[in-house]
């Protein structure tokens, strides 16, 4: 049964240990938000140009407010669970499980088509919006949470490379299940293939678009289908995620500090050399990841002659990404956090590749790669945040409530940045004109599409890779942080026993 250990002694805490079991659970809590992120990443924005039939200029607003929004509600969450009281299951775990409910009722309406045409765009952006602040107002405090699974460095990297498996393993899952199941969507009788020819000129420029009055259309259908499947998903994670994983309180903090205020600490936050680097960097990247996600399907369909593949490939990208991170965490621990970062950069060369030659046959090579560097560029973050945190920590002893303030903040940035880029490609879609049914776009349209999977995301990554190298904590500096936190906390210890011995004798 999930619980706190608030009154667990501090020398019983400094022994704990995190169970296999423990971790494995906290990591399957975490693995619905990237089944439904996945699919929302790589099919919401063809849903909303092919299936929903709204333009690509509010197909970017969509996108971008949606993301915004989420970014937006980071803070405010940040500040509110800041402020939360211990409870007898935490002070975390009762926001994961409030939310989650209006989480699967949001994420469904998002994939419904609504009987009106005038006013979708409203709809979309309205249930958008509401999904991307659950899900933050979920991942807040679950991300949040590692700092209070063990005190042990090694544990909470052993529980965020767990964690990452499993949320690789949910995006699979997440764009197999959609990609399977609406594959048929995309897939037109009214476009046919010349063999003959290997290029997308051999698409027929022939219109295929459903009636929109058609409610039970067939595209319309197989979306609701995979939104229920998905939302299903939920359920079983956060009912894993209760049951499993055991919340502790800040073993660090003595029993009479005081929260740190959330301004105060939002301001000393922004003030902090390694967390400000950490975030700039991984902010370019994540935005890379996130144009490669949101544009893949329509760079297949459109610009590389891959209609009948995309869902093959997607699944290939993600396999790959499950496979290599527990590579990617064996070589962190060996080769240092900072060293494993080059393997962001190893899909640069074959995405330039497959846009300037497209190839089936290079198209999977290129989506194994990609998976490696997705994977690495999802580990790192996650996994050093927390040493930025503890070396925060050691610089103000006397605080505490900082945590969340640090993954919120991180969240607020990443997203932001990720619904600018989507917003722009999106809106750079509709300024060459896009048009949404259609089986064969203008040159303008193919031309943006590889830019969008080729050379901005490689800017982005080389700029974020070289705001890394400025990063201040090594593996050297992580060991004396660690050993500086152990004496803190028996000088906490201390303190309280000596204080305890004090009142027994006054009384």
């Amino acid at each position: 049964m999930a619980g706190a250990a608030r009154d667990t002694p501090a020398g019983e805490q400094e022994g704990y240990r995190l169970s296999t079991c423990s971790k494995i659970c906290y990591a399957i809590g975490g693995a619905p938000n990237q089944v439904a992120g996945s699919a929302a990443s790589f099919f919401l924005q063809i849903y909303l140009l092919d299936i929903a039939h709204i333009t690509p200029f509010h197909a970017s607003l969509v996108l971008f407010i949606g993301k915004a929004s989420g970014a937006v509600t980071d803070p405010v969450a940040g500040f509110f669970i800041s402020k939360s009281r211990w409870t007898k299951i935490g002070r975390l775990m009762p926001w994961v499980l409030a939310c989650t409910p209006f989480t699967i009722i949001s994420y469904f309406l998002m994939w419904y088509l609504p009987p009106f045409v005038s006013g979708r765009v409203a709809w979309y952006l309205t249930f958008h919006c509401l999904f991307q602040a659950l899900t933050t107002l979920f991942q807040v405090p679950y991300s949040a949470l590692t700092m209070f699974l063990s005190t042990d460095q090694k544990d909470r990297d052993s529980a965020t490379a767990y964690r990452m498996t499993m949320e690789v393993l949910g995006t699979l899952i997440g764009a197999s299940l959609q990609g399977q199941i609406v594959a048929s969507a995309h897939v037109s009788p009214h476009c046919t293939v010349n063999p003959s020819v290997n290029t997308t000129d051999s698409w027929h420029d022939t219109p295929s678009i459903p009636d929109p009055s058609d409610l039970l259309s067939h595209q319309a259908k197989v979306y609701m289908i995979a939104a229920g499947v998905i939302a299903g998903v939920y359920l079983l994670g956060i009912v894993v995620l209760f049951l499993g994983v055991k919340e502790r309180d800040d073993p660090y903090a003595l029993n009479s500090d005081r929260a740190i205020p959330f301004c105060k600490g939002l301001a000393l936050t922004m003030k902090h050399g390694p967390y400000v680097k950490l975030t700039a960097s991984f902010l370019l990247i994540s935005t890379a990841v996130q144009l490669e996600q949101g544009n893949f399907v329509l760079f297949c369909t459109h610009a590389a002659g891959l209609r009948n593949h995309f869902q093959y490939l997607v699944v290939t990208i993600l396999v790959s990404a499950v496979v290599s991170v527990p590579f990617w965490q064996k070589f962190l621990q060996r080769f240092g956090k900072k060293c494993a970062a080059c393997g962001i950069s190893w899909m640069i060369p074959f995405a330039v590749m497959l846009v300037t030659i497209p190839n089936l046959i290079l198209a999977y090579f290129v989506a194994f790669v990609s998976g490696l560097s997705i994977a690495a560029s999802l580990l790192l973050p996650w996994s050093m945040l927390p040493d930025v945190v503890d070396n925060f920590r050691l610089q103000n002893p006397h605080g505490k409530g900082h945590e969340t303030i640090f993954y919120s903040s991180y969240v607020f940035f990443t997203k932001m940045s990720a619904g600018i880029g989507l917003g722009i490609s999106a809106a750079g879609l509709e300024f060459t004109g896009y048009k949404p049914g259609i089986c064969r776009q203008s040159d303008d349209v193919i031309l943006t599409l590889k830019l969008l999977i080729g050379a901005v995301p490689a800017i982005l990554i080389l700029l974020g890779l070289f705001i890394l190298l400025f990063y201040p904590i090594t593996e050297e500096s992580r060991k004396e942080t660690k050993l500086a936190l152990e004496e803190l906390r028996r000088s906490h210890q201390s303190t309280e026993n000596l204080d305890s011995h004090e009142k027994d004798t006054s009384v």
